[in-house]
Parts: C-alpha cells; sequence; structure tokens
C-alpha cells in the first residue's frame, strides 16, 4: 500500500513517537499492544517518519494532542464493534421478534460525537472505502449499513488474516446486495408466486395431508435456484443436495424440476410413471417397499450439463449430511488412474440444509465440519443453509440450545457465518453468490443462517397456538415474502397491484391444469411388493483365485521400496516375513491376505478406499499399508506401484467420528459403484455411534429408495477377556435387520476366506445383485496359524459360507453329534481338537456367512451322517446375544427330530466379563461342554 493511502500521515510529534513504541513493542510482544493498533500494523505495517511532514495536506485532521489519538482509537474500536458485533442489531428477523442489541455499536459507548467521527481520517476505519465516503462519520455510517441491515455477518472468529480481509473487502465493498434489472425483479417476484402457489395449492386441494410447507422460508428455493446458476456459470458438474423433510416437496417440484403432475398424483395415490418427463432429464428411483413422498430425491440433468441431486433421506434430519458429502467426493474424483484419486473440487459441491433446532441440537452436524477440511473427506467447501424456522417441533428456542444462533457451533470450525433475513429475496441473492464466491476462492465451508418462520405448525394437521401463541399470533398477522416483494415492485413503480393478482391467478390456474390431468387416471390400488429377481436370488458362486505367478509378482513389488526409504527397521522385518509363503515356508495371515487382495482388485480395475480410525496401519498393527520413514515421516503407499493396476488407491486414518465417516463411505460409494469402499471400526463396537447409518440407510436403501451399495463394513469382533467394550460388534443387532437379502454378515474364521470374499465383492460391484458386506473381523485370529492360508487356496476356488473341520467327521457313521461355530470360536474349537484323533463322536462346522443363511448346504452336511443326534449351536456371546437367536428357525427347519442345543454364555446385559480370568474359566467351560460326546 503506498504512503498516501497509509494511516501514519495523520500521526506527528507525540502522537507519532507513541506509535512508533507501540510497533517496537509489537514485534516483541504484540500480546501487550492494544488490538486495534495490532490490526493497524496486520494491515499497514511500520508507521514511517517521513509521513508526518505530509500531514497538513494528505490528512483531513491535525493529530496533535494525546485526546486527538485517544478519539481515533476510539473511533477504530467502534468500528470494528460493528464488524464484529453489528450483527446483533441487525433487522434479520421477519417478525421482528428476535433479541437486539445496539449498546456495542452506540457512538455514545465510545464517547464519541458525530463531529469527533467527522474529525477521523476515513483510512483509519475502512481500508479500501468507496469514493463516496470522505470522512470518518460516513465510514461508520457505511459500516452500519453493510453491517446491521437485513444481511449481517460474523466472520471475527476467522484466523487466517487474508481470509478475513478478503470477507472484510467484499463486504464493505458493498457488493454483495446486487441492484437487479426490472426483468430481474419481475422474474424472481414470478419464482415466489410459484413457490407459494405450490403449497396454497395443496393446501387447498389435498386438505388436511403432509407436506411439511416450506412457507415462511419461501426464498430457501431462491437461495438454491441462485446457487445452482452459479454453479453453471463455473462449469461445475454436479451439485448434491441434503436436507430433511421441510420443504422438500416445494424443492423437488422447483429445483429438481418434478412435474406437477408427478407431485399431485403421489398426493391423489394415482400411479405417477406416465409424468416422467420423456427426456431422460429426470432420474427417480423406487425401492419396491417404497417411502413417504417427503423422504424421497430425485436426480435432474438440466441442457448446460449440470446434474442437480436431492439426496433420499429419512426423518433422521442431519443424518444425510455425510452421506452428501461423500457423494460429493466422489464425484469430484477420478479414480482410473494408479496412485491417489485426481480430485477436482469444482466438479461437484454440497448444500446442506438444516434445521435451526438440528444444527446445534446434533452432534452430527459437528462431526461433518470437522472433517470439512480434513485431507481424506474434505470437498473444497460445503455450503450450509440453516432453514431457521425460530423453532424446533413445538419446542422453542430457550429450551433448544445453549448459544445465541443457532449457527454457532460453526465458529469453532473457523466457518464465516451470514445470518439473512428470508423476508428480503434480493438479499438472500446476494448471499447465495457470496457464499459461492467464498467457497471458490478458499475451498472451505460457509454457514447461511436464512432466519424466516413456519407458517402453520409441524405438519399441517397441527394447531401450534396450543404450544406457541405469542408466535403464531406474530404469524397469522405477518404477510408472506410473496405479498411484500409485490408491494416493494409496486411502489418502485416495477409492476401493478393488478398484476401481481394476476400472476397469483395465472400459477395457480397452471397448476389446476396439471391437476386435471392427473385426475383423468384411476386410483391405484396398493402397489404389491416385488423384490427383484437379483436380489431374491442372492450372491451367486464366483471363482476368485488368482494365479500364483501374478501374487508374487504383487507381493515383491509390495515389498520393494524407493531408494532412500528408510522403513521402521522391525517393521521392515516384519513385512518381509511376507516373502516366507511364497517360498513354502509359513502362511498368509490376515493382513497379508487383505493386502493381496486390494492388489488383485486394482489390477481388476476396481478402485479401493479404505477409512476407519488408524486404518493405515491398523488397530491391531496388522495392515501397514502406509509405510512412514523413520527419519522424515514421509508416507509411502507401496499399493501406488503395482504392476498392470487399473485404478486408484487410498486409505486414509478417519477423525474420531463413526456415524458421519460411515456415511460419508456410503455417499462415496452410491455414487461410484466401481470403487470397494470399506469403513473399520476400531473395534467393532465402536459402530454403535453410527447406528442409525446402519438403521436408516444401509440396510435398507434398497428397498426404500432403490439404491444399490456394495460397501464393505469391517467390524472386529470376539470375546478375548478385554471386557465389555473391547468384545462384541454386536453382531445380533445386524442379523436382527437382516431380511430381503438386504446385505451379507459374515463371520470369518479364515485368511484365504477373508481373501475370496472381499474379490467376490469387487467383482459383483456393477451387478444388479450387489449388496452391503458386513464382516465381524478378527482381533488375536489375525496371526493365528489356523487362520493363515497356504498360497495354494488364494489361486484356486472362491469364497466358502461353510467349512468343515478338517480331521473331523471321517467316519460317517461314527458322528454323532455336530457343532456349529463362527469366527473365534471355531479356531478355539479347532485348536482343541487339532487333527481329531479321540472326537470321532463330532463333527465341527463353521458358519462362515450367517446371512443369507447357507441352508442348503448345511443340510447337505448333515445328511452326509445319518446317525447323528444332537444339532449344536456353539457361541461365545451371552446367549440373548451373538447368532444363537437367529440361528434358532433355521436350526429347526433342518433339526428332522434330532435335538437342538445352545453352548455359550448365559442371557447377560453385558456383553463381557470385565476380568480375564474369569473369561479364561467361562470360555474353557464352552469349549469342552461343545466337543464333549453325548
Amino acid at each position: 500500500m503506498s504512503n498516501k493511502q497509509s494511516p501514519w500521515s495523520a500521526f506527528s510529534g507525540p502522537n507519532l513517537g507513541y506509535v512508533m513504541e507501540q510497533y517496537d513493542l509489537y514485534l516483541q510482544s504484540p500480546e501487550e499492544v492494544d488490538i486495534e493498533l495490532v490490526s493497524l500494523f496486520q494491515q499497514y505495517g511500520a508507521p514511517s517518519i517521513g509521513n508526518s511532514s505530509e500531514l497538513s495536506t494528505n490528512s483531513s485532521v491535525s493529530v496533535g494532542s494525546s485526546n486527538d489519538f485517544d478519539k481515533i482509537i476510539r473511533a477504530i474500536q467502534l468500528a470494528d464493534a460493528i464488524r464484529s458485533s453489528g450483527h446483533l442489531a441487525a433487522n434479520i428477523y421477519p417478525l421482528n421478534d428476535g433479541p437486539k442489541n445496539e449498546s456495542k455499536i452506540d457512538i455514545k459507548t465510545y464517547n464519541l460525537t458525530e463531529q469527533d467521527l467527522i474529525e477521523v481520517p476515513v483510512t483509519f476505519l475502512i481500508a479500501n472505502a468507496p469514493r463516496n465516503i470522505t470522512n470518518g462519520l460516513q465510514a461508520i455510517e457505511h459500516l452500519k449499513a453493510v453491517y446491521t441491515t437485513n444481511i449481517a455477518f460474523e466472520i471475527a472468529h476467522i484466523v487466517e488474516p487474508e481470509e478475513r480481509t478478503w470477507l472484510q473487502n467484499r463486504i464493505e465493498n458493498g457488493v454483495i446486495k446486487e441492484n437487479l434489472s426490472a426483468d430481474d425483479k419481475k422474474n424472481l417476484l414470478k419464482r415466489l408466486t410459484q413457490i407459494e402457489g405450490f403449497e396454497k395449492f395443496i393446501h387447498r386441494t389435498f386438505v388436511g395431508a403432509k407436506r411439511f410447507s416450506i412457507e415462511g422460508l419461501d426464498t430457501l428455493v431462491v437461495l438454491i435456484d441462485e446457487l445452482v446458476r452459479q454453479s453453471d456459470k463455473t462449469l461445475t458438474k454436479q451439485v448434491n443436495i441434503g436436507m430433511a423433510h421441510r420443504g422438500r416437496l416445494n424443492v423437488l417440484t422447483h429445483v429438481l424440476n418434478k412435474p406437477y403432475e408427478m407431485m399431485f398424483a403421489e398426493f391423489a395415490h394415482v400411479p405417477t410413471e406416465s409424468f416422467l418427463p420423456k427426456d431422460g432429464s429426470l432420474e427417480l428411483s423406487e425401492g419396491y417397499y417404497g417411502d413417504v413422498k417427503y423422504h424421497k430425491g430425485a436426480s435432474y440433468h438440466s441442457k448446460s450439463g449440470l446434474t442437480v441431486q436431492l439426496a433420499y433421506n429419512p426423518s433422521h434430519l442431519e443424518v444425510v449430511s455425510p452421506i452428501v458429502t461423500g457423494q460429493t467426493r466422489a464425484a469430484q474424483e477420478s479414480t482410473s488412474m494408479p496412485g491417489f484419486p485426481i480430485q477436482d473440487k469444482n466438479a461437484a459441491f454440497a448444500i446442506l440444509i438444516h434445521g435451526d433446532a438440528a444444527f446445534p441440537g446434533q452432534g452430527i452436524v459437528t462431526e461433518v465440519l470437522n472433517y470439512s477440511r480434513v485431507r481424506g473427506f474434505q470437498t473444497g467447501g460445503s455450503i450450509h443453509i440453516i432453514a431457521n424456522n425460530m423453532i424446533g417441533f413445538t419446542t422453542e428456542s430457550y429450551d433448544s440450545r445453549s448459544t445465541y444462533y443457532s449457527s454457532d457451533p460453526a465458529k469453532g470450525y473457523e466457518v464465516p457465518v451470514i445470518h439473512v433475513n428470508a423476508d428480503d429475496p434480493e438479499a438472500v441473492l446476494g448471499v447465495a453468490k457470496f457464499a459461492y464466491e467464498y467457497r471458490k476462492q478458499f475451498g472451505k465451508d460457509v454457514v447461511i443462517d436464512l432466519l424466516g418462520y413456519r407458517r402453520y405448525g409441524h405438519n399441517e394437521m397441527d394447531e401450534p397456538l396450543v404450544t406457541n401463541p405469542t408466535m403464531y399470533h406474530l404469524i397469522h398477522k405477518h404477510p408472506t415474502v410473496r405479498e411484500i416483494y409485490g408491494q416493494q415492485l409496486v411502489k418502485e413503480n416495477l409492476i401493478e397491484t393488478k398484476e401481481i393478482q394476476s400472476l397469483d391467478e395465472s400459477i395457480f390456474s397452471g397448476m389446476q391444469q396439471a391437476y386435471d390431468r392427473v385426475k383423468e387416471l384411476p386410483q391405484s390400488t396398493a402397489h404389491e411388493i416385488v423384490i427383484p429377481e437379483a436380489v431374491l436370488n442372492g450372491m451367486p458362486e464366483i471363482q476368485t483365485g488368482v494365479v500364483e505367478q501374478q501374487l508374487k509378482k504383487i507381493n515383491e513389488e509390495l515389498l520393494t521400496w524407493p531408494k532412500g526409504f528408510t522403513a521402521f527397521k522391525k517393521l521392515e522385518k516384519i513385512l518381509k516375513r511376507r516373502e516366507e509363503p511364497f517360498k513354502g515356508k509359513g502362511k498368509v495371515d490376515w493382513g497379508h491376505a487383505e493386502t493381496l487382495a486390494f492388489a488383485t482388485i486394482l489390477q481388476d480395475g476396481n478402485s479401493v478406499r479404505l477409512t476407519g480410525q488408524d486404518a493405515q496401519r491398523g488397530t491391531f498393527s496388522h495392515r501397514h499399508l502406509v509405510l512412514h520413514d523413520e527419519t522424515t515421516g514421509a508416507e509411502l503407499t507401496p499399493m501406488h506401484y503395482i504392476t498392470d493396476a487399473k485404478a486408484s488407491f487410498v486409505v486414509y486414518n478417519s477423525p474420531l467420528t463413526e456415524a458421519a465417516v460411515l456415511g460419508y463411505e456410503f455417499g462415496y460409494n452410491l455414487e461410484d459403484n466401481n470403487s470397494l469402499s470399506i469403513w473399520e471400526a476400531q473395534y467393532g463396537d465402536f459402530a454403535n455411534m453410527a447406528q442409525v447409518m446402519f438403521d436408516n440407510f444401509i440396510s435398507a436403501a434398497r428397498s426404500k429408495w432403490g439404491l444399490k451399495s456394495g460397501l464393505v463394513m469391517l467390524l472386529p469382533h470376539a470375546a478375548e477377556g478385554q471386557g465389555a467394550e473391547h468384545s462384541s460388534a454386536r453382531l445380533e443387532r445386524y442379523l436382527q435387520l437382516a431380511a430381503e437379502n438386504n446385505w451379507t454378515v459374515a463371520n470369518l474364521s479364515s485368511a484365504a476366506n477373508y481373501f475370496h470374499i472381499l474379490r467376490r465383492q469387487a467383482k459383483m460391484l456393477k451387478d444388479e445383485a450387489i449388496r452391503p458386506l458386513i464382516i465381524v473381523s478378527p482381533k488375536s485370529l489375525l496371526r493365528h496359524p489356523l487362520v493363515g492360508a497356504d498360497v495354494a487356496e488364494l489361486t484356486t476356488g472362491q469364497f466358502e459360507t461353510v467349512i468343515e473341520q478338517p480331521g473331523l467327521g471321517k467316519n460317517t457313521k461314527k458322528v454323532q453329534k455336530i457343532v456349529f461355530a463362527s469366527g473365534k470360536l471355531a479356531i478355539d474349537l479347532a485348536d482343541k481338537v487339532k487333527d481329531g484323533a479321540g472326537y470321532e463322536h463330532l463333527h465341527i462346522v463353521r458358519i462362515e456367512q450367517l446371512y443369507p443363511f447357507p441352508t442348503e448346504k448345511i443340510q447337505a452336511i448333515i445328511e452326509k451322517y445319518p446317525n447323528a443326534k444332537q444339532l449344536v449351536w456353539a457361541q461365545e456371546e451371552p446367549k440373548n446375544q451373538g447368532s444363537w437367536n437367529f440361528a434358532l428357525p433355521y436350526l429347526l427347519e433342518l433339526a428332522n427330530g434330532k435335538e437342538i442345543s445352545y453352548v455359550g454364555r448365559v442371557d447377560r446385559s453385558s456383553t463381557a466379563e470385565g476380568d480375564i480370568d474369569t473369561y479364561k474359566v467361562e470360555q474353557a467351560r464352552i469349549i469342552e461342554e461343545a466337543v464333549k460326546s453325548i
């Protein structure tokens, strides 16, 4: 900045000396310097002595006394207070019922007069002031005009000076609320009339029907419209929207361009298919079980090439946000080359719409904000919109949160917050452009707090005066935003009152015509639930072996590191042991089998994405897919250098977050069905924190919405004396949710089987039969010799749903007892019986796939033993947990008169003993009881 623009020219004599002393102190101990001076030093640099002689010509005031200097400091404090606290006095509440505090920006608070301000140079208060501002008073009035009207800003918490300066300059230049042309204003009024007219038409035509009206926040559609327009300008390819049910029907209709006929047909219980646009511009997916209309989503493909997607979402409000951000990351990434995926942050972005009670109330919101700049999960910034009704269901804000604004949690993540009055559609347009520009400039999240109200109750049958009388007496007297804006255009002589009425009638008439076309079709009866054949048929058996020479070469490449890379010596020795199975020594353990599976999947052309807490190393130090140079800390991913790899590979250590990260990976896989997406829980029970994702999305997304996913979830599981919280993955929960072949649930006891099931999942990713895969993975078994595989087991074969215990059951007539077990207990039993000597009465069958239950294969095994009298289900979990209650109905069908018995822990409220010695005693009892003769 030139000297003439610098404020130091206003200082001379003692004041200049004081400022220079303060600058010297600032260089050594900035915390001891007044914050306003620090701001000046940061912005303008060191004060210059040479400027003092220019005082009489370059400054509008002579600063010759300490009182003058104090006056300037107080004026600067006032200007900064307007920037930081102006939002407290802003006109951002349509009902004018929100709190206001003007004391922090009152000149009297700073012991200033208007004349005092007139004498303060503008450059002290605004760095790059508009030309029409010539003195300090005008500067203060300008700051109040931009910080306290219908738009308010919170940016003081932004840490980076460059970012904060950019925001401040854009705000103070007055460019946010742009001047619209007459045609633009008329089009805006038409849009508002469409938005309101849609709600009014449904309200009158389908009396009492739930629609979760947008009314009171009509400009939400205007806001999204503008974000979509800005996306077209930057050649963005995809906009992903996540929102709850309020206003969803309006967004589907006006942003996603779902025809009025289709929407009215859903209300009228008439088939909608005939109204679907024939040009393919609108994509809808339907599950065979279905869902209510205000949970559905859609994809709209515009003529410009932009795709707008609204995610399918249940009523659990905020849980869709991580799914949408995962979809966005996948849409930004190219995964068709080896190495890291190539990310284009401009290719897609997310619009996340929140409720005002839910934004601070639901922890998953802060989980999403937390990973917004983490390398494995960032998307270059999401635009968050708080659809602020100023109320929950019936709960007022004072019972809903401890913060001043519902947006306050975002400030902890250095996210700028813009509050805007939803009754000012032109301000809303300006805010949308500003938010989009900010994301483009800094690649960060931004929050738009759209403050409005809710014209009706929580749903249209609800009477809000019962619980919120004060608010709703105001609402009933308050005109709609369409009415307000229409009158504004009348005052501006852009339109006449009769034209407003004519426009309203015309739009309403168009909707009536659409509904008349719907009424021509007969009402539909309850639709028949038809599950697709590909789902009913289950996963096919696929040969997934890989030739030995290919595996050997992969193994060599994974263990050959660049010159200059210094691995941790102990780890290097451990990894080098992976050469031994290919020399006829030792076996391929669990982590080794996984690594080889990943490499072959990449060679087949499927990308691999693995995330989870400490997933790079693996919780149990078994994986080591990312190596660290012992001296420099530099990362090396050997998987990036596999010969013939045709796709990308990443493994990210995730934030300490379960629900959001699992949802993110589900969304990523929905968008990129060529990617084997895997989420690993640090311990299986950590998935408890993500149960909403299993319940509402992963288990039922296909039946509700027709969404196919091949997501893999690894949940470490087994009772090993580590106490209740590190034993059970809550296997019973996933089995309870299992139906209609909705997912695969496996509890494996073989590294080879793990290799094959991963390869099967990857090969099926684009097949109609694909479904999520849950593996309750091992802990102590990761290196157990009985779990390890010979190389030959990886070169041929397929995933086996059941494995018969080697060494047992050879004499079919002597077997009287067949024991079924899974996972670690199956290996404990195998360790007990060794080669089978002395156990002629016994056969053990490992159930590797619990769901879909391998009934036919088990039946064939039972039929081999004509003298078997007893079928035993053995598990280490308590009787009321684990797989026993799930398996029992199947065993009853298969028993054919044979006795069915249970061996395991008794019913417990906790998952495991807290004492390791007690655990050992009980585990030994279970093993002995399982193998003993009848």
